[in-house]
């Protein structure tokens, strides 16, 4: 069973795929930390030394890596990884089981200004522009998350609660 986590980033994939591996014993794997992992560097040291582009390749490239070379686990996606390329596709190609897990608007931003420092896409945006800029950003890419044949609508529960709606809903 493949279980493949959408969303933008702060919207808990890593934290709900984690239990969620768990429940369905099966395992985990954090696409960013499995690139992190090939590459020898972290995704932020990817986007600076090699770029973007670079970064997306490699992404798609280990995405299907994963979907072809195993058959049981848990994968939380990066933020952009059903954005680009033909990665939809080969993700609900691969599984059913696809889930956007769906924070809303404000709620991303109280997260993610938190975490401003770990995140290279937010890094250098000001907190006065940080409404607009993941506002911008998530409006472009629900037309991708939105594909998932599964949304769990995630603001008011906690990851224990999400986790366990993901686990219903498995085919």
């Amino acid at each position: 069973m493949k279980i493949i986590l959408l969303g933008y980033m702060g919207s808990g994939k890593s934290t709900v795929g984690k239990i969620v591996a768990t429940r369905a014993n099966c395992e985990f794997i954090d696409l960013d930390a499995y690139i992190e992992k090939q590459e020898g560097q972290s995704i932020a040291d990817i986007f600076s030394s090699k770029g973007e582009v670079y970064f997306r390749k490699k992404e798609l490239e280990y995405l299907n890596e994963l979907l072809v070379g195993k058959n049981q686990f848990v994968l939380a996606t990066g933020g952009g990884t059903p954005c680009y390329g033909n990665n939809l596709k080969t993700i609900l190609s691969a599984s059913s089981n696809v889930f956007y897990l769906k924070l809303s608007l404000n709620e991303l931003v109280n997260r993610l200004a938190k975490e401003k420092e770990q995140r290279p896409l937010i890094k250098d945006t000001p907190d006065a522009d940080l409404l607009e800029f993941i506002g911008k950003h998530l409006f472009e890419r629900s037309f991708f998350y939105n594909q998932a044949p599964h949304v769990v609508t995630t603001d008011t529960k906690t990851p224990d609660n999400i986790a366990e709606e993901v686990v219903t809903l498995l085919v």
